[in-house]
């Protein structure tokens, strides 16, 4: 992991800190926002799957394929969803961000905005990934949209690419960003951020 170190990234709506068990009770009611484990096209926890979940993300640090961090909202101090870098490539400077939930409280406001645009910057300009990816459910219609308000690009679609929880056959939506396109899409997000709200 000499490469991609765990960090903590400030903003001001929203605080990424590297995921450990302390954030268990704040994650599991968040979680119940919506029962976001109802949604058949994601792997959203329950609450009482959050101990597991956190010890998977944990462990998957531990072997070097992915770095998880604890979504905190500022203005509350409550640990509010989760996110990752994940499918790390060290020779070729790639990652994925993924594995992302936000309680229903917090979604489709500035703080998800917030969270791409310092994982973006941290993975470009501190890392100096050629591209940083996203990949989201075929059905998942809202996590697609928002995949492509960010700026990136569709690669293709993985057939047949997950088997799901209820045995469902998952196809994968691929999207990126590569390293040429990163300061137009700094330039955009940083205008969605300071943009007035109506």
């Amino acid at each position: 992991m000499a490469w991609l170190e765990p960090v903590t990234l400030t903003g001001t709506h929203a605080t990424l800190m590297p995921l450990d068990m302390s954030h268990h009770d704040d994650l599991a009611e968040a979680t119940q926002d919506g029962e976001l484990w109802n949604l058949w096209y994601t792997s959203v926890p329950a609450a009482d799957q959050m101990r597991a979940e956190i010890d998977r993300r944990c462990g998957l640090q531990a072997s070097g394929s992915m770095l998880p961090f604890t979504i905190v909202e500022n203005a509350s101090g409550q640990a509010v969803g989760m996110t990752t870098y994940m499918n790390i490539d060290h020779a070729a400077k790639r990652v994925e961000i993924g594995s992302t939930w936000y309680r229903k409280r917090v979604q489709r406001g500035p703080l998800n905005t917030e969270c791409k645009l310092m994982l973006l910057r941290h993975a470009f300009e501190a890392l100096d990934c050629i591209a940083v990816e996203f990949r989201t459910h075929f059905f998942n219609h809202a996590s697609r949209r928002a995949i492509e308000r960010l700026g990136a690009k569709m690669d293709g679609v993985l057939r047949n690419h997950q088997v799901m929880a209820d045995g469902t056959l998952r196809d994968t939506c691929c999207y990126s960003i590569i390293q040429s396109e990163w300061p137009a899409v700094k330039t955009h997000l940083t205008y969605q951020m300071n943009k007035p709200r109506s």
